[in-house]
């Protein structure tokens, strides 16, 4: 088991590699290619470089663990309350919030795409699940319409984010997430 404070180094690496390849996606870096400095990231960690190493040997490494992170923090959090269809809308803004931040990383995941380890997080099984359990729920309690399939609501969100992918007007994502809600309410 690792030690308490390597864990917390980790966290805290985590932490500070999702506000800088967020920052990269608005720009804020400086770098026009909007991936931060692992130094950069390490010395907002409040570490050093070399333990930034030792818990991930490479950008890809801490790419991954950043989005693995924040996939199942965004995918575990999945409460449809009494009113699905109001909590889906609150998820479909955080859903949008980590594809904005992934932006930051696009050099990263074109890589990984090229290589095949992206494809290991299986990200469209695991998003389609909660958006089935919010649909599930919205059926259940009348917020939203029965038979509308996961996957088919997915693809309208992949599209939308493709679609906007060199734009950052979340006015328009709002209404374009809005749409989606229309499209599945009842």
């Amino acid at each position: 088991m690792p030690r308490a404070d390597a864990e917390r180094n980790r966290a805290r690496l985590l932490e500070a590699a999702a506000a800088a390849f967020l920052a990269g996606a608005s720009g804020a870096t400086g770098d026009r290619s909007g991936d931060p400095t692992l130094e950069k990231i390490a010395r907002d960690a409040g570490v050093g470089i070399g333990t930034l190493y030792r818990h991930f040997p490479t950008r890809e490494a801490l790419v991954a663990a950043v989005y693995r992170t924040e996939l199942e923090s965004l995918c575990r959090d999945v409460d449809p309350g009494p009113h699905a269809a109001t909590a889906f809308r609150a998820w479909l803004d955080r859903y949008a919030e980590f594809v904005l931040t992934k932006r930051g990383m696009a050099d990263t995941f074109r890589a990984m795409v090229a290589d095949g380890s992206l494809a290991s997080l299986r990200t469209r099984e695991v998003v389609d699940e909660a958006v089935g359990r919010f649909l599930t729920a919205g059926a259940a309690d009348g917020s939203m319409r029965a038979g509308v399939e996961a996957d088919d609501v997915v693809t309208l969100l992949v599209g939308t984010f493709v679609t906007l992918q060199d734009a950052d007007d979340r006015v328009r994502v709002g209404r374009l997430l809005d749409l989606v809600l229309r499209a599945v309410g009842s």
